[in-house]
């Protein structure tokens, strides 16, 4: 059976993930590594559009719709007494000067970045990250100087986007295959108690295809952007739940006289 078939029968199939226990190992990393790559598909693609369309919009704003300023000894200075706010393309920015504004009151922002008195903050999905100005130390940062930087990302985003893909894949490859082992290692205890004769190297083949319906919803939840409350119980319940069903497949020895 190839690997595709494998990949649709895993999904509704605990008898055929009960039968994949013995085919060979290196199928079924194998496999684990094509469902990783399912699973990063969304996360990649949005990741490019946003570095793609963030940084034309960004240097648009930058040199059309805000005044100009600089950045030294540790602050932004800029010519506006008020803060400015400009939304574009779901991309926020913010400039200001005043100190009216803090990281606090950004919680309304998805996406975008402040330049704010005293610190940088970026914002991606909604999460912050905050980064003083003290950090550049006597260096001194103007909007010409940040528009240059964007002339300079925009010209090798097509090796950034897949540098960044790349690590995306690694982490997610090492974050599953631990998750297989932890999931196979549950595995022994419901295999003692459902009574099945299973070996830890057995169950970590179907703990691996066990993961394949969890793991082709969050996929699809992340492809149309809905965020699924509990994500992560939902998802070790589900791959639980499966490769029990599938241990449960598998004929209890029977008893000698």
């Amino acid at each position: 059976m190839n690997i595709f078939k494998q990949f649709y029968k895993s999904i509704y199939s605990p008898k055929d993930i009960a039968v994949f226990r013995f085919q060979g190992i290196g199928k079924t990393i194998l496999f684990v590594f094509l469902l990783t790559l399912l699973s990063i598909l969304p996360s990649v693609y949005f990741l490019s559009t946003a570095i793609s369309s963030g940084l034309d919009t960004t240097r648009s704003i930058i040199k059309d719709e805000v005044p100009s300023f600089s950045i030294h000894d540790g602050q932004l200075h800029a010519k506006t007494s008020v803060p400015i706010t400009v939304n574009k393309k779901n991309f926020t920015i913010i400039l200001d000067p005043t100190g009216v504004i803090t990281e606090k009151k950004l919680d309304e922002t998805n996406n975008g970045f402040a330049l704010l008195k005293n610190e940088f903050v970026l914002i991606t999905g909604g999460r912050t990250e905050i980064y003083p100005y003290s950090m550049l130390n006597t260096i001194k940062v103007s909007n010409r100087d940040i528009l240059d930087f964007l002339d300079v990302l925009n010209g090798i985003k097509l090796i950034i986007i897949p540098v960044i893909s790349i690590f995306i894949y690694l982490f997610s490859s090492a974050s599953n295959f631990i998750e297989i082992s932890i999931l196979a290692l549950l595995g022994l205890g419901i295999k003692n108690l459902a009574g099945r004769r299973l070996t830890y190297r057995q169950l970590w083949r179907m703990a691996a295809y066990s993961e394949t319906l969890p793991t082709l919803f969050f996929t699809i939840m992340a492809a149309i952007k809905t965020t699924v409350p509990n994500s992560f119980l939902i998802n070790w319940v589900v791959a639980i739940i499966v490769l029990f069903l599938a241990i449960n497949e598998i004929p209890k020895p029977k008893k000698t006289v």
